[in-house]
């Protein structure tokens, strides 16, 4: 399939999700059916090499008609889209590098997706502030080979639905975090195979997620043949998942957007001023979100991996006019729009998670600030 045919896929639907929108946000599960006819539709094949049958070209051809999936989807279900954005997210960490053992595991990986397989992230450790560079979990060599891991991990979004989740640890006898993955098909969340659910995903927003809270005793890890997490290569890649988050958040916003739109227009000669003044505002910051959006997606087609910063200051931008925006529209459209069952104030829960997302709040702003002295420094 090519990118024109995977986005009319996915179109139609998110135009069913949309439909059923209001059952949809009272859930807090996943629905196998909706993954399975998003690998249908093509959605996997972001995870594909175009080498091998799939969509993925380079950072600077490939992000727009990603994000474009997956704004798309948020306009129908944003716990889904979330989920989805996931899946590249990972595996674009393979996809950007080259070399004997990254490409006999590409390939694998690559195969994986072809197959319908799913693939997530299971990073975040409770007291790291979102920061996988600071993950104390230890990955202990196995006595038959490979590894091991112990230790709680949380925000696995897609629990259930992936196969196969990327984690971080420090292997045992080094220095430093590397990545790894766990082969999660069919495996049991009792601990009775080393991996025990202990928290189930309650979150404010993108409430159906599952992203789950998990306890690990000695449950096998395969390293991953990537670039570890201090090298070039994963900076390049974290290039992509700021522009990923801020998709699914944009199209979350555009849907709330269209539909007050049109409510409020019915009634536009009978707003008070605050109401009226309150929309102008919704419409500017509407505006904003977009030109910060197609801001970012042109200066990753630009500068290609050398874009992280846009990535940032507009993840973070985005993040912040969403969610005022959200609460205006639940404002002027009524109180009674600030509830699970109303599309606005679900929007408005569902938005504030982008400020939670990688990188967090904190984070985001270092991580701004050092990019910002690396720019002052080298300003070409």
């Amino acid at each position: 399939m090519d990118p024109q045919t995977v986005q009319r896929n996915l179109a139609a639907i998110a135009d069913g999700f949309a439909k059923d929108r209001r059952a949809r946000q009272q859930r807090r599960n996943l629905d196998k059916a909706d993954f399975d006819a998003l690998a249908d539709a093509g959605y996997l094949l972001t995870g594909v090499p175009a080498s091998l049958g799939g969509l993925w070209v380079d950072l600077q051809t490939s992000t727009r008609p990603i994000c474009e999936f997956l704004r798309t989807l948020a306009h129908g279900d944003p716990s889904v889209a979330l989920v989805s954005a996931m899946h590249p997210a990972v595996v674009v960490y393979w996809l950007l590098q080259d070399g004997p053992e990254v490409d006999e595991q590409k390939r694998w990986v690559a195969q994986t997706a072809l197959d319908g397989h799913w693939w997530g992230t299971i990073t975040s450790e409770p007291g790291s502030g979102g920061d996988i560079m600071r993950s104390r979990a230890i990955a202990r060599k196995a006595a038959g080979g490979g590894y091991t891991l112990s230790g709680q991990k949380h925000f696995g979004s897609g629990s259930g639905i992936t196969s196969f989740m990327v984690t971080m640890a420090v292997p045992e006898g080094e220095a430093g975090v590397h990545p790894f993955f766990l082969d999660v098909r069919g495996v049991p969340w009792d601990g009775s195979t080393g991996m025990k659910l202990v928290a189930e995903w309650d979150g404010h927003g993108m409430i159906a997620t599952q992203s789950h809270a998990f306890d690990f005793t000695d449950f096998p890890l395969t390293r991953s043949h990537r670039t570890p997490a201090q090298g070039a290569g994963f900076g390049a890649a974290a290039t992509l998942i700021a522009p990923l988050f801020a998709a699914v958040v944009v199209g979350v916003v555009q849907a709330a957007v269209a539909a007050a739109r049109t409510q409020v227009t019915r009634r536009k000669d009978d707003l008070r001023p605050y109401e009226a003044v309150e929309w102008a505002r919704i419409e500017q910051d509407a505006w904003l979100i977009d030109q910060a959006y197609e801001g970012l997606l042109r200066a990753i087609e630009t500068r290609g991996a050398d874009s992280l910063l846009e990535g940032l200051q507009a993840k973070t931008a985005i993040a912040e006019l969403a969610e005022s925006l959200t609460g205006r529209i639940c404002r002027v459209v009524g109180g009674g729009s600030f509830n699970r069952s109303s599309h606005f104030g679900a929007a408005f829960e569902d938005v504030r998670a982008l400020g939670f997302l990688r990188p967090p709040w904190g984070l985001a702003y270092d991580q701004m600030l050092t990019e910002l002295w690396k720019r002052a420094e080298s300003p070409s």
